[in-house]
């Protein structure tokens, strides 16, 4: 049998990575997320994953974050019968995020329901999983730390390597033996940014004869990363000068910690004010807490930090929200103050309420912080749409949108082209986790370049010995 790629996710778009390998010793499947954009589209594709991806032999989860994490409990429940690898930071971030993933469709499923059960038209929602699934998921983890080779299946061997996007986030290097030879396959997962506060750069994972590469930004140059800073002052200082909101959806694995780390700084310097600063998630005070525990994955800034200023994640200014209470309390209160909420591309959870009572104050700033997929409401904020449907009301947007990409936890344009030189895979590149407008220019530059390069479509097969 011949090693063959299936792109069963994240092709020609972003979100619900999912990429079979097939090989002479079994099937293997890196990452299994949910796929975020239209509700329909969205319910039926996380609904029905595809068969050779639950009759995988082998799974490796490059990281936590939902996209590539969040359909893990459906490949289980609907027959999955094998190990889930990944690194140990990894594994402690989805032992809450997977969790919280079925308390959210169970509680947004019965919002819906309570809300629209008496129309006549209506078809009852069903969570896609529920909590019991993802305990049986996590069940299937094993965990191996950077760098320490470990065997998913027989006669293949794997490492993971530091990646730099979130916490515990890997590359990985596939080593595949075959009749021909040992064919090596790098996957880079979400690669982060070189000089991002709290973790290490991504590391080099030397030559390969394939490269899967993420390709979020493409054909975009962020803001230097020294500018951070001055902006989110700037936002900060400005909404308090007219009494106003600051609303900012987060990740809350990642993007979160850095915001906090961020705003900490500004407030040991003194360069914003005591305004009050809520970080409304009950997950991300948990996912705050295995930041604690990994600080084996800070960089060498965040280390001079914590021996200068002490907790990255604590100051005066800050409070993290657990209750569902509380977090309701935050709409009747008056600017200004800041709240950081997820979910990341506006999708669920808590910040469609501070959306939903916020949106049409123009005393008030939604700072857009991370990569908004097609379709989702985070992509309609960026597009500054006259009205949004935020919990099926529609809502005229007069809320100040600012865009913020000094913060993406993504590698940019740039980032991507020195990744390929440092990897300069011998047979060639796959562009993944990537929208077209996105990867074209970038396959355009690769091949400008000598590299052989293709982004392939949903479902495609690609042979590779």
């Amino acid at each position: 049998m011949t090693i063959r790629a299936r792109f069963l996710g994240a092709a020609q778009e972003v979100t619900g990575s999912m990429h079979l390998l097939e090989t002479p010793h079994g099937s293997l499947l890196v990452d299994c997320g949910l796929f975020q954009g239209r509700r329909e589209e969205s319910r039926r594709r996380n609904t029905e994953l595809p068969r050779a991806a639950i009759e995988a032999d082998a799974v490796i989860l490059t990281h936590a974050h939902i996209d590539h994490s969040g359909s893990l409990p459906t490949l289980v429940k609907r027959g999955y019968a094998g190990r889930i690898w990944s690194t140990p930071a990894t594994r402690d971030l989805c032992s809450y995020l997977l969790r919280d993933s079925a308390r959210i469709q169970e509680g947004d499923a019965a919002y819906l329901n309570r809300r629209y059960g008496d129309d006549p038209g209506w078809k009852t929602v069903q969570p896609l999983y529920d909590e019991a699934d993802a305990d049986r998921a996590l069940g299937r983890f094993r965990d191996v730390p950077y760098d320490e080779a470990f065997e998913p299946l027989p006669g293949v061997t794997a490492r993971f390597l530091d990646a730099g996007h979130i916490l515990g986030s890997a590359q990985v290097v596939l080593d595949i033996k075959s009749q021909s030879g040992s064919t090596r396959v790098v996957l880079s997962g979400d690669l982060g940014r070189r000089g991002l506060p709290i973790l290490r750069d991504p590391a080099d994972p030397g030559h390969a004869d394939w490269l899967f590469m993420e390709s979020t930004y493409g054909n975009r140059a962020h803001a230097p990363i020294g500018e951070m800073h001055g902006q989110l002052a700037k936002v900060v200082n400005e909404a308090v000068a007219q009494k106003g909101k600051v609303i900012v959806p987060a990740f809350a694995v990642g993007r979160t910690q850095e915001l906090v780390y961020a705003l900490h700084a500004l407030h040991a310097d003194k360069r914003i004010p005591e305004v009050p600063i809520f970080v409304d998630s009950p997950l991300s005070v948990n996912v705050t807490e295995v930041f604690k525990r990994h600080p084996d994955c800070y960089d060498d800034e965040t280390r001079a930090f914590l021996d200068r200023v002490g907790d990255p994640f604590t100051f005066s200014s800050l409070r993290y929200i657990d209750s569902r209470e509380e977090s309701m309390r935050l709409n009747d209160m008056a600017g200004p103050f800041i709240v950081i909420s997820s979910s990341g591309m506006c999708e669920a959870g808590r910040v469609l309420h501070h959306l939903k009572n916020g949106v049409d104050d123009p005393r008030n700033t939604i700072l857009i912080v991370g990569f908004q997929a097609q379709h989702t409401l985070g992509r309609r904020l960026v597009e500054r749409r006259p009205s949004v449907r935020i919990l099926g009301v529609e809502r005229e947007l007069h809320a100040r949108v600012v865009v913020m990409n000094a913060l993406s936890a993504h590698g940019d344009r740039d980032d991507l082209l020195d990744y390929a030189d440092r990897v300069r895979p011998k047979r060639g590149v796959f562009l993944i986790h990537g929208e077209p407008d996105q990867q074209g220019p970038l396959v355009d530059t690769l091949r400008g370049r000598g590299v052989t390069v293709t982004n392939p479509s949903p479902g495609e097969t690609a042979p590779l010995d």
